[in-house]
């Protein structure tokens, strides 16, 4: 019986788990789920009543060291500053490791490691990163194979509400990831490359630089740039390129709307505002506003981002209640973690709310002389609160992941992201038995004919 110990049981983890333990008779499998909150771990295995369910802490090396070296395979749902700890543990101990974070340094530098005792850890293994490196590598392995040359790369991925006529969210928008990496999105530095130049993107104007994208059957979407498409250029082989641009998908609109709070500061996270226990809604704004007791704050905050007093960016920050005298609920914050907690009163998923996972690829390349383009695209639909998109696209590619490195169809040792045909081509082969298929629309960029 082969062992696989899951560290961790947040809000991605309900579709690795159920994928797990409804595999877990047929290829005999023993699951526990370490938990710090045994309680949530009892939720999301209620219906497995097989699962050992542990109470788990991170920071307790004996218990770190006993559970991984009884584990044939570790999957970390942890926080990603915590990835380390069993990473390490694994690499000396010879055990398998999966993870749906991002690759660091320092787990990177373990690779020597896990590759002299023949062990894997393979990271980036969920939605973004993850599906996009499997579906993208695939395509442009295809394509180098046939001899074409690529001159542009561009993709996008993001997490949104399904379309609902009945539902009057005008953001067409809801948290189904980390909220605070949304409050947070784009800060720092966006660094690209267009028709062979380096372009930058400055975060004040980052949320006005939008690109409009189309998908059939899917309707229109707008695309904002995420931070450093460069390092792409080796993870992908994509040296030479003329256009590189990756970035994050969202409902036409939403971008005008939420650089408001931009040029407000109500994303900035290095200070906290005076008597945070006090405040409404209303007097956050206000407070980033200049003093003028003769107009509304409406009107002010009109005025100083020029914008219109029935326009449809004042329609979305009256519908999230930022005008009330609401108190926000808070004893302390930095304006980024008041903003959040604000959000959350009106963006948390209800029971009706189901949520969407939009990806979109486009492939620039010369064959036999001739420009063309290859759009590929995902979507996947989430069930309900519990069963999102979201989870299932972070969940299930890692959990098939977790299966074809047991059962040996997966073997790479060393430490990897699934760039390399041998980690993606199963996980692939799976997400799309199941539903999660990738559409592919040829342009003949001389005719502008389309072939699906």
């Amino acid at each position: 019986m082969q062992k696989i110990l899951v560290l961790g049981a947040g809000r991605s983890a309900t579709s690795l788990i159920a994928y797990l333990h409804q595999n877990a008779a047929a290829d005999n499998w023993q699951i526990t789920i370490a938990e710090k909150d045994i309680e949530l771990a009892r939720e999301k295995t209620s219906r497995f009543e097989e699962a050992r369910l542990i109470s788990f802490d991170i920071e307790n090396e004996d218990q770190v060291h006993q559970e991984i070296s009884e584990a044939d395979l570790v999957v970390s749902m942890l926080p990603a500053r915590f990835h380390i700890v069993p990473a390490r543990k694994c690499a000396e101990l010879g055990k398998n490791m999966v993870t749906a974070s991002y690759l660091t340094n320092d787990i990177k530098e373990l690779s020597s490691e896990f590759e002299a005792k023949g062990a894997q850890c393979i990271m980036e293994l969920g939605l973004d990163p993850g599906i996009d490196h499997m579906s993208a590598m695939k395509v442009l392995d295809r394509l180098r194979k046939e001899g074409n040359e690529l001159t542009a790369f561009e993709t996008f991925t993001g997490g949104l509400l399904r379309e609902d006529k009945e539902n009057d969210n005008p953001w067409k928008y809801k948290f189904t990831w980390n909220p605070r990496n949304v409050v947070l999105a784009g800060q720092g530095y966006v660094k690209f490359i267009q028709e062979g130049r380096y372009k930058y993107i400055p975060y004040n104007r980052l949320f006005q630089r939008t690109e409009v994208i189309h998908i059939p059957g899917h309707g229109y979407f707008e695309g904002y740039a995420n931070r450093d498409s460069l390092n792409y250029l080796d993870l992908y082989n994509l040296r030479g390129i003329n256009t590189l641009y990756r970035g994050t998908l969202r409902r036409p609109g939403y971008c005008k709307a939420w650089d408001v709070f931009i040029q407000l500061g109500a994303t900035e996270d290095t200070y906290e505002l005076e008597n945070v226990n006090e405040m409404t809604h209303r007097q956050f704004i206000n407070s980033f506003l200049q003093y003028n007791p003769g107009d509304s704050v409406e009107l002010k905050l009109a005025h100083y981002l020029n914008i219109g007093m029935e326009s449809a960016e004042m329609y979305k920050l009256k519908w999230l209640d930022l005008f009330s005298d609401e108190l926000i609920g808070l004893e302390k914050g930095t304006p980024a973690q008041i903003l959040e907690h604000i959000l959350k009163k009106k963006w948390t998923l209800n029971e009706e709310d189901r949520d969407l996972i939009v990806m979109w690829h486009k492939f620039d390349y010369i064959e036999k002389g001739q420009p063309k383009q290859i759009q590929s695209s995902m979507v996947v639909e989430g069930e309900d609160q519990t069963n999102t998109a979201m989870s299932k696209t972070v969940g299930l590619p890692l959990a098939m992941a977790a299966k074809h490195v047991l059962s040996g169809r997966i073997n790479k040792p060393g430490v990897h992201i699934p760039t390399h045909k041998e980690i993606y081509e199963p996980i692939l082969e799976e997400l799309n038995e199941i539903g999660f298929e990738f559409r592919e629309i040829e342009v003949d960029l001389d005719d502008q004919s389309i072939k699906a």
